[in-house]
């Protein structure tokens, strides 16, 4: 069995035992999860770059096997819905929608920077600001409380030194992301920073919690969360 990493609480009060296939094909590598609730049951990580779609059918077909369950055991797919990589978004969402479709079961989509905020809540001691890569001084980001709340919506943001000087003079902030390396660099006060590289068993908590709750997503018209315009030839 593996270890749940997240620190935050455990859910209480289910109903009953949820088995939710969770795929995160978001950013430059990808992972996959089957997890009873909140709890891992087995988990396949691609840590190769541009390989997603190569990779992600085989390992959910694996992470089904190694649990010794069939597809038909499912009671729900997450996925980690961006931003992030425009491919990497399609692939992930692509997938779990046409499982969904197949097995008549339902879809949860979850934003990434969510599941960021998730992977570093135990290290917050007030504010978190996860920080997506999008090229130049850009970046997709969103600032959260310690319990996930939001305090500022997701959006792309070009860096600049005064950028977050209202929020960071009254608030310590803790950044992650690789887009947070650049905003580094700009030297702010008042802010902390550390290297998370999270991968789905950060979104377990969430998933279960939705499913619980039933936040569940149309399969006819939901999209990736690009925060950006798509331009294609």
């Amino acid at each position: 069995m593996l270890t749940f990493p997240s620190k935050l609480s455990t859910l209480v009060g289910y109903q009953s035992m949820a088995l939710i296939l969770n795929i995160d094909t978001a950013l430059q590598t990808g992972s996959v999860c089957l997890s009873e609730n909140e709890k891992p049951i087995s988990f396949l990580e691609n840590t190769q770059q541009g390989q997603q779609a190569n990779w992600v059918h085989n390992a959910i077909k694996q992470v089904i096997s190694d649990a010794d369950i069939t597809f038909g055991s499912l009671n729900a797919v997450a996925v980690s819905n961006g931003p992030g990589s425009y491919t990497g978004l399609r692939i992930g969402l692509s997938t779990a929608k046409g499982i969904c479709y197949a097995l008549k079961i339902p879809l949860i989509c979850i934003n990434t920077l969510t599941i960021m905020a998730s992977a570093v809540a135990g290290h917050a001691t007030d504010l978190i600001c996860p920080m997506i890569d999008a090229r130049r001084m850009e970046v997709f980001t969103a600032l959260y409380d310690r319990q996930l709340n939001i305090v500022d919506r997701p959006k792309a943001l070009v860096l600049e030194k005064n950028t977050f000087s209202d929020i960071l003079a009254c608030h310590k902030v803790l950044f992650t992301g690789d887009g947070s390396k650049k905003f580094k660099e700009l030297e702010p006060s008042n802010a902390t920073f550390v290297d998370n590289n999270h991968n789905v068993l950060h979104q377990l908590f969430l998933s279960a919690k939705m499913y619980a709750q039933s936040e569940f997503v149309d399969l006819a018209y939901s999209e990736p969360e690009y925060l950006k315009p798509v331009y294609t030839k």
